[in-house]
């Protein structure tokens, strides 16, 4: 199973994680690890392309973390927040579609 980890603190995205492997087929063919990978590696780079300050990351096969900096003025974390809400709103619609295989935790602070 895929397990998806979305962390906000007063209400605003701060970090997320994404481990595992959805198991439907050999690592590198897997339609379910793909298009989550896609949806967060995206999100990923728009915050690094829209943010001055480049995000704490860390990306492996199967594993990918990402952390805002706490420096982000408004503006930025505005941007940021634009980007990682959009990022949730597609992981949360593959879990509805693929309840065994896709599992996002949202947890608050």
């Amino acid at each position: 199973m895929l397990a998806l980890t979305i962390n906000y603190k007063n209400n605003k995205i701060i970090s997320f994680k994404i481990e595992g492997h959805a198991g439907f087929a050999p690592e590198g063919e897997d339609i379910y690890c793909a298009g989550v990978s896609a949806v967060a590696q995206t999100a990923l780079l728009g915050l690094i392309k829209q943010l001055t300050v480049e995000p704490k990351y860390q990306m492996e096969k199967g594993f990918l973390e990402c952390e805002l900096p706490p420096s982000l003025n408004e503006e930025e974390m505005e941007k940021a927040q634009i980007i990682l809400s959009t990022m949730e709103a597609g992981l949360l619609s593959m879990q509805e579609a693929y309840p065994g295989i896709i599992r996002v935790n949202i947890r608050r602070c």
